[in-house]
């Protein structure tokens, strides 16, 4: 791509900009938040500057917008998923004008994978056509150059020397100026920096890109036919209904394990175990059913295929109902909620999967489906605090309240960070034993005291925090101040203090 003169010129300066925008809010910061989000701003506003084929792209300008609207939200929640959802939203509107209309996620894929390559070697091509486009104009006599530079220079430092030896101010000045020893760190930082946004603002995807994978027609496996396909089929069927059947029985109807067998034992040990079985069975219809096959034309086969899915679909329910039954027994954690909404996944992809069967559908549908379901669920995440929702789980469930789980882990709560600081606040206007209510005040009042030490830099202040910390201090009538945490442990108790010898240790130098 050659460098146009002056738009290119632009990018430059917006680049310099924002590599100093960036040390200025982000080295040194205790955090990521406002900081966060005032980038990302900068950023999305310097791609639409410096791109009048973005402003001039629907698709383009779409995602421009997506990503500002991303960005925005760091103000309010600063998170490592959401930048990632913005800096894919940026990519995707510097790289869309020269993108062909209606693309799939394939093709998009291999286009933002070969443009983040690109990016490494970016500078260096641009360096290259500058060079060319200097050339084209008239050769540059290097020689020539050094020479022309040589009289302003020495004039100059000729000129400063002599004020500096007659004017004290100018001598204090120029003794004043310390440039500091080179900082690796911050190098590297600005090199970081000045890559990425040269990647957005310069971009290089793909000319051609590579048609989705065929997923159609038969395989051509020897030993694929359409009655081994079958075969298999029902043996699956036959094993998938005896786990399913135990989890009706043991699950869903309450029978009684065997003695050997806790109930947190079958919940915990089959979660993950069955969903990757599920998953596996996705995809073994994705590469012995393909649309247009024999084995997808077979009635037979394809009932057998269908009542397939509706036992993984069965046994991805049971699933999260073990991990629902695990979360009521123990506690909810992020992971365990995590883990809830990629069942949810999971099992749409499921279903998706037999509907393209069902209804021939393309491959590159499948994949796009798939990534708008997988976008909506990641882009929910990166808005709602699934911190502060397994907070406020544990707290209503807490055995000290009188829930039906177990005792609060306070050590849990504190790593949660400013997500626990409301529900433990809710806590201390119930009646609850005294020496509880002193445990959560005292990691309440860490928690508050770490969120307003981050809050107290600009930089790392963020809106979410803020709302909760005033929460907190309009109803426990605080302000935020660290405890003395020597004398406590991460759940709250008292450490027991150290026991003194009852004869004093004699001084070897007496």
């Amino acid at each position: 791509m050659p460098a146009r003169l002056p738009s290119f010129w632009i990018k430059v300066a917006l680049a310099l900009g924002l590599v100093v925008a960036a040390d200025l809010l982000f080295f040194g910061a205790p955090g990521v938040g406002l900081n966060l989000g005032l980038f990302s701003l900068a950023f999305a506003a310097a791609l639409g500057l410096s791109n009048p084929a973005v402003r001039r792209h629907r698709p383009a300008l779409v995602a421009l917008a997506a990503a500002g609207l991303l960005a925005a939200l760091q103000i309010e929640r600063a998170s490592v998923l959401g930048w990632l959802l913005f800096a894919l939203a940026l990519a995707v509107a510097a790289l869309a004008p020269r993108a062909p209309t209606g693309d799939d996620g394939w093709r998009w894929a291999q286009r933002l994978v070969a443009g983040g390559l690109k990016a490494l070697i970016g500078p260096a091509c641009d360096l290259r056509a500058l060079l060319k486009a200097r050339a084209r104009r008239g050769p540059v006599k290097i020689a020539v150059a050094i020479v022309g530079a040589v009289l302003p220079l020495v004039g100059g430092a000729v000129f400063l020397g002599l004020f500096a030896a007659a004017n004290p101010v100018i001598e204090a000045q120029l003794g004043a100026i310390y440039l500091g020893e080179p900082d690796p760190p911050r190098l590297i930082f600005w090199a970081v920096v000045g890559v990425m946004v040269w990647a957005v603002l310069r971009p290089r995807g793909l000319s051609r890109t590579f048609r989705t994978p065929g997923l159609d027609g038969d395989l051509g496996i020897p030993g694929v036919t359409t009655a081994s396909v079958a075969a298999s089929l029902a043996l699956f069927n036959l094993i998938f209904a005896v786990q399913n059947a135990l989890d009706i029985a043991f699950l869903w109807g309450g029978a009684g394990l065997p003695p050997h067998v806790t109930f947190a034992d079958y919940a915990h040990r089959g979660a993950y175990p069955l969903i990757a079985t599920a998953i596996l069975a996705g995809l073994s219809v994705l590469a012995f059913l393909r649309p247009g096959s024999a084995t997808a034309g077979s009635r037979a086969v394809r009932v057998l295929v269908t009542v397939w899915i509706a036992q993984n679909l069965f046994l991805v329910a049971s699933t999260a109902l073990r991990t629902l039954d695990y979360i009521d027994a123990y506690s909810l954690t992020r992971m365990r909620l995590a883990a809830l909404l990629w069942m949810a996944l999971v099992a749409l992809g499921l279903v998706l999967v037999t509907w393209r069967l069902l209804r021939a559908k393309s491959a590159g549908w499948l994949i796009n489906a798939n990534l708008l379901a997988a976008g909506l669920v990641l882009g929910a995440c990166s808005i709602v605090d699934l911190g502060s929702i397994a907070a406020a789980w544990n707290v209503r469930h807490a055995r000290e309240v009188g829930g039906r789980g177990v005792n609060l882990d306070l050590c849990y709560m504190r790593s949660l960070g400013g997500a626990a600081v409301v529900p433990l606040t809710r806590i201390e206007h119930g009646g609850y034993d005294p020496a509880f209510l002193e445990r959560v005040a005292f990691t309440r009042r860490v928690l508050m005291a770490e969120v307003a030490e981050r809050q107290a830099d600009w930089r790392s202040w963020r809106w979410r925090d803020a709302r909760r910390i005033a929460w907190a201090e309009l109803n426990v009538y605080e302000t935020p101040a660290m405890p003395d945490l020597r004398g406590r442990d991460c759940h709250g108790y008292l450490r027991p203090a150290a026991a003194s010898p009852l004869t004093p240790t004699p001084n070897p130098g007496t």
